[in-house]
């Protein structure tokens, strides 16, 4: 088995690294085909992952003109240590406000540490199960929904490792 094989992650290595991890970088073409790069705050959605950004950034602009990213997460000091997924992927742009508000409100719930079973499910509809979301969130996020859109990126090539299945050697 060769080494790129042995650091591979299997499909729940992949879901419990998304689960685990807090920023990714993502990378689009910019107007003049260099990549612009940016991180974010996302949550793991379907395959992939899903975040929300201001519609006027560059970002937005760069995929609503050509919806496709590749997307960075990684962790790990030494050599040894190396984790990380590297993605390829089409990112669908949300525009509806009250789908972008649910998304925001699953971020933010997940940055405040409400485990995933508590949190209101972001692409269904309020009846779903979760706990509540308390006022001052929900105020928060409906004045910010206006002004931002969802990103929803869906992976169509996927690339992992993590150095520490080689205990140490390499």
């Amino acid at each position: 088995m060769s080494r790129r094989d042995q650091i591979r992650m299997t499909p729940d290595e992949l879901t419990a690294y998304l689960d685990e991890q807090k920023v990714v970088n993502v990378a689009t073409i910019g107007p003049n085909g260099r990549p612009h790069l940016a991180p974010l705050w996302y949550y793991p959605h379907e395959s992939g992952i899903a975040t929300w950004t201001y519609g006027s950034s560059q970002k937005a602009k760069n995929l609503e003109r050509d919806p496709r990213a590749t997307v960075l997460i990684e962790d790990g000091e030494g050599y040894d240590k190396l984790r990380g997924i590297s993605f390829e992927a089409d990112v669908e742009v949300v525009t509806d406000t009250a789908a972008v508000t649910r998304m925001g409100i699953e971020l933010m719930q997940r940055y405040a540490g409400a485990p995933p079973e508590t949190r209101i499910p972001a692409e269904g509809a309020s009846d779903q199960p979760g706990d509540p979301v308390p006022d001052e969130l929900a105020g928060f996020i409906g004045k910010q929904a206006p002004k931002r859109i969802g990103l929803i990126f869906r992976p169509t090539k996927i690339t992992s490792w993590d150095h520490t299945k080689l205990g140490g050697t390499y």
